[in-house]
């Protein structure tokens, strides 16, 4: 009994350490930011042309970039479509993490 328990333990934390990793990298996000700056600002705030980043949920985040890169969001300039589909998803996670770490 004891060694079902030690494992289902085991099995849990892996599970735990498994989804903490699958996160973003909020270090990386930040280097990657210096191309959103140009349009969002250096602090996420944005402008009238361009929405705020700071703050936003990061699964709100990686949906809207996903979105633009395959096209199912609609994207004038096609600035976003560009970019988006340049990003790996782990680049997405961790533009998602900086951005969320900012607050509004």
């Amino acid at each position: 009994m004891n060694r079902k328990l030690a494992i289902s333990i085991m099995c849990v934390l892996l599970l735990a350490a498994a989804s903490l990793q699958a996160g973003g990298d909020a270090g990386n996000g930040k280097a990657l930011s210096v191309d959103c700056a140009d349009c969002h600002g250096d602090d996420g705030m944005g402008d009238e042309d361009s929405p705020a980043l700071a703050g936003m949920d990061e699964a709100a985040f990686i949906a809207a970039l996903q979105g633009y890169a395959s096209g199912e969001r609609e994207d004038e300039s096609e600035m976003m479509a560009d970019y988006a589909t340049d990003l790996s998803a782990q680049d997405m996670a961790d533009l998602a993490a900086y951005y969320a770490s900012l607050g509004q």
